[in-house]
Parts: C-alpha cells; sequence; structure tokens
C-alpha cells in the first residue's frame, strides 16, 4: 500500500515534519493521529494506535500546517482539528514535563532551592539545571556560575513548587542521566509552543 503523503514509515529513530520536510529525531517532533470520527489528536506520548503525522515543535509550523491543509495532505482525507490545539499541545506538554521532574525528585534525582542546587553543582551531582521561567536570570546566572550546565526554564515557579510541595520553587537541581534527558527533550518540545519560553540550552 502506498504511504499517504508525509505520512511516513513509523519504524526507525527519525521522523519528517509534513510541513518543513525536515527529518529529525521523534523525541523532538509532535505525533498526530485521527480519531475514528476523523478529529486530530496530538499523541504527545507517542503511542496512540493509527498512522502518524509528525511535526516539528513549534508553534508557527503548526499554525502553516492548519493553515495549508497539510494535516488533510497527509491523511488524504477529512481532518478536523479541534479549536484549541495549540493550547492542547502546550497544556500536555507542560503536564509531561512536571511529570518527569516529579519522577527526578521521587527517585532523588532532583533538589530544590538554591543553596541545595548549589551544593549539588559543587560536589558535581547536578546535570541538568530546571529554572523557572518567571525566576530572576541574574540570580540563574550566579547559581550557574563556570559550571556550563544546560539549564531549562520553561515552567513557572508555582509549577516547579507544587512539585516539590511548596508554594513556589525556582532553582532546580537534577542529577545526570535518562531523567534528565527525558527532561531536556520535553522541554525542547515545550519551548516551541510556549509564548517567551527560555527552553532549553547551555
Amino acid at each position: 500500500m502506498p504511504k499517504a503523503d508525509g505520512a511516513d514509515s513509523e519504524k526507525g529513530p527519525l521522523r519528517r515534519c509534513i510541513v518543513t520536510r525536515e527529518t529529525g529525531p521523534k523525541e523532538a517532533m509532535i505525533r498526530f493521529v485521527l480519531s475514528p470520527g476523523r478529529e486530530l489528536v496530538p499523541d504527545l506520548a507517542g503511542r496512540l494506535p493509527g498512522r502518524g503525522m509528525w511535526l516539528s515543535a513549534r508553534a508557527d509550523v503548526l499554525e502553516r500546517a492548519q493553515a495549508r491543509g497539510a494535516f488533510s495532505r497527509a491523511a488524504k482525507g477529512l481532518v478536523i482539528p479541534p479549536p484549541d490545539l495549540r493550547a492542547r499541545i502546550e497544556h500536555g506538554l507542560r503536564a509531561r514535563l512536571r511529570d518527569h521532574v516529579g519522577l527526578a525528585r521521587r527517585a532523588g534525582q532532583a533538589v530544590c532551592g538554591f543553596q541545595q542546587v548549589r551544593e549539588w553543582l559543587q560536589n558535581g551531582r547536578a546535570g541538568l539545571l530546571v529554572e523557572a521561567a518567571d525566576g530572576s536570570e541574574a540570580e540563574r546566572r550566579r547559581l550557574q556560575g563556570r559550571h556550563g550546565l544546560p539549564v531549562v526554564a520553561v515552567l513557572y515557579a508555582e509549577e516547579l513548587g507544587a512539585i516539590f510541595g511548596r508554594d513556589h520553587a525556582v532553582h532546580v537541581g537534577v542529577a545526570s542521566g535518562r531523567i534528565a534527558e527525558m527532561i531536556m527533550q520535553e522541554a525542547g518540545r515545550l519551548a516551541g509552543f510556549t509564548v517567551n519560553a527560555n527552553g532549553a540550552g547551555s
């Protein structure tokens, strides 16, 4: 059976964006499937049944896909996008990122608070800094110092605080390892859909 335009084989680690035609790792992209009623569903975990349609994880690419009918072409038929599609994606990615940070906390691989994070940095235990998007940029630089660790800053202080049972948290240190990698991947996707997000970087 011939493949639908843009709906490439889902075997292997790479996927092709149906808008930009660029190929990238599936962890950095957004997968979409159709419900039985032909509604477009963002499959953020990449596990829903059905042939996937993949987009680069950026709001502008999503807007282009909708404006140009890219989903209908890829699916070769009617596609019904929900009116709040972008909001659904951002909400879902935020929840996934909070879950990953919470997993790190429960595994003893994350601490919060300026002093505790600084101790982890000094001891070489931290491999990633998760900073509140609404935190102080100057304080963030002072904490990071010369350590040169990756920093993600897309969740707000209230969101980070809830993970650690506090009203708010500005600084979170995460140990190196698979969970830190998952946090960076998810933060990178979220940054593409978040207004004024600092995103992920070093």
